[in-house]
C-alpha cells in the first residue's frame, strides 16, 4: 500500500505548541494550497489542508514558521472520527508530518524563512561569461572521433 503526500502552502495561522499529558511535543495548523488552474474570469482557488507534527517536526515548525510562510510537508493521509460536546460525530482527514522543508523564501529579518524572498541589492550589474556554444565553433575546434562498434550503450 502507498500513502504518501507531499504539498506545498503557506500557513492560514501561527502554529501553536502544545503537549501532551505524556510530554509529547503536537501542533496542528491548516495550509492553503493553490490550485494549477484558473476558470476564466475568476480568482485563483484554494485548498485548505489540516496538518498534524509530533515530537521534534512540531517543534521545528512552530520555531521556523508563521503564518503566511511557505512550507513544503512530506507526510501520510489519516482519517479520524470523534464524538462533538453535542453528541454528533465527526469526521476529520489531515496530513501527519513525517518531513518538512523550507522553499527557499527568507524573512526580511531575522535570518529565517517567511513570505517574501528578499534579492540582494547591487548598484551595478554584470552578466555571468557564457562559454562557447557549438553553435558559435568553428569546424576547426572539433576533433574527429574514432568509428567504434563497441559502444557502451
Amino acid at each position: 500500500m502507498l500513502n504518501r503526500c507531499i504539498l506545498m502552502g503557506r500557513l492560514t495561522a501561527d502554529p501553536e505548541l502544545k503537549t501532551t499529558p505524556t510530554g509529547v511535543s503536537v501542533t496542528s495548523f491548516s495550509i492553503a494550497v493553490d490550485r494549477n488552474y484558473v476558470k476564466q474570469g475568476e480568482e485563483r482557488k484554494a485548498d485548505f489542508i489540516n496538518i498534524v507534527a509530533w515530537r521534534q517536526q512540531a517543534e521545528f515548525i512552530c520555531r521556523y514558521f508563521s503564518k503566511g510562510a511557505m512550507i513544503a510537508i512530506e507526510g501520510q493521509l489519516q482519517t479520524r472520527s470523534y464524538q462533538a460536546k453535542d453528541g454528533s460525530n465527526r469526521y476529520v482527514t489531515e496530513v501527519v508530518v513525517d518531513n518538512v522543508s523550507f522553499t527557499g523564501e527568507r524573512r526580511e529579518n531575522s535570518g529565517g524563512y517567511s513570505q517574501q524572498y528578499q534579492q540582494p541589492q547591487q548598484n551595478s550589474y554584470t552578466p555571468p561569461q557564457q562559454p562557447a556554444s557549438y553553435a558559435s565553433g568553428a569546424p576547426s575546434d572539433f576533433e574527429e572521433l574514432p568509428i567504434d562498434d563497441d559502444l557502451p550503450f
